[in-house]
């Protein structure tokens, strides 16, 4: 297990490595970085210290060397629209998109586990039913659409909950629903296949001759059992919330990464973006790192060769 555990964490920092060399060879195929900085009012001697500063008197090689060497120190560059440095302005960023994606991930595990272990266990009932046209609903409806749809019902028409933008509990709740709604629908089909196959072993109907009572076959053995498959899910869709955020920021104009991806794409702010694309790609990679040590621990039967 210990060295499953390690070679996954060699692996991710090859990913790493893989994507800061990508962004990099991005940022000098538009030519040559100093541009994005030009201005009218750009001395000769500017020009020149920007070059000594970013390397670019360097072979390529030794300048993504240089350049990652910033990265691993922390600086990644001055942003062109904001005029400071990119690592400040993401870190005012982050707390907002860890919220809105906690908090997204607590709607879909509430909604998806329940609703699927009572789908399973109320199989072919009116509950199963309800709980499959959710699934249904839930996987069909593309998010920037159920936004905008909560906004028009619950924001202009009802007047019941703010627009958007970060504040208190109730500017969290539409946010929230529309970025864990698909992954409550999937948590709710997953959990409800993990059940009916827990439900259909040889070791429940062994509990169940042996007279233990519903609530304990239901909650102890077969919920324990079907849960792996499920968490490990969890875990990958916390992973997404926290970095795939892009859509349901821009429609409650959330202030966070994702949003701030937006804007620096629109105001062609490149140090901007792969800071942002460089830090997304980091908490990606450690959310699923720490799934994978979760998967392992709950499940330590699983051999890893």
């Amino acid at each position: 297990m210990t060295r499953y555990l390690v070679r996954r964490f060699l692996l991710m920092l090859v990913v790493l490595l893989v994507v800061a060399l990508l962004v990099f060879a991005l940022s000098r195929v538009q030519g040559d970085p100093r541009l994005m900085f030009l201005t009218p009012h750009t001395t000769h001697e500017q020009w020149d210290a920007w070059g000594k500063e970013m390397g670019l008197d360097k072979p390529a090689p030794m300048q993504f060397l240089i350049w990652l060497g910033k990265i691993v120190r922390g600086d990644l560059g001055q942003s062109i629209r904001e005029n400071r440095p990119v690592a400040e302005a993401l870190l005012e960023r982050i707390p907002a998109t860890l919220q809105l994606g906690l908090g997204a991930w607590l709607f879909a595990f509430g909604v998806g586990w329940p609703l699927g272990v009572l789908s399973a266990v109320k199989r072919g009932t009116l509950w199963d039913y309800v709980g499959r046209v959710v699934a249904l609903f839930g996987q069909a409806l593309p998010p920037f659409w159920l936004g905008i749809m909560l906004i028009l019902i619950f924001s202009v028409q009802f007047e019941l909950l703010p627009v958007g933008r970060r504040g208190g509990i109730d500017h969290y709740i539409l946010p929230c629903i529309t970025l864990g709604w698909l992954a409550a629908a999937g948590q709710l089909r997953l959990v409800r296949s993990s059940m009916l196959e827990a439900l259909d072993s040889q070791y429940i109907y062994l509990a169940r001759a042996k007279g233990v009572s519903a609530q304990v076959v239901i909650w102890k053995h077969a919920l324990k059992n079907a849960a792996i498959p499920p968490i490990t899910y969890a875990g990958l869709t916390l992973a997404g919330f926290i970095t795939g955020t892009v859509v349901t920021e821009t429609v409650f104009a959330w202030p966070g990464l994702g949003r701030l991806a937006v804007e620096a794409v629109l105001q062609n702010d490149f140090p901007m973006l792969s800071g942002a694309v460089l830090l997304v790609t980091v908490l990606y990679m450690g959310t699923s790192f720490l799934a994978d040590i979760a998967y392992v621990y709950l499940d330590p039967t699983i051999r890893y060769e």
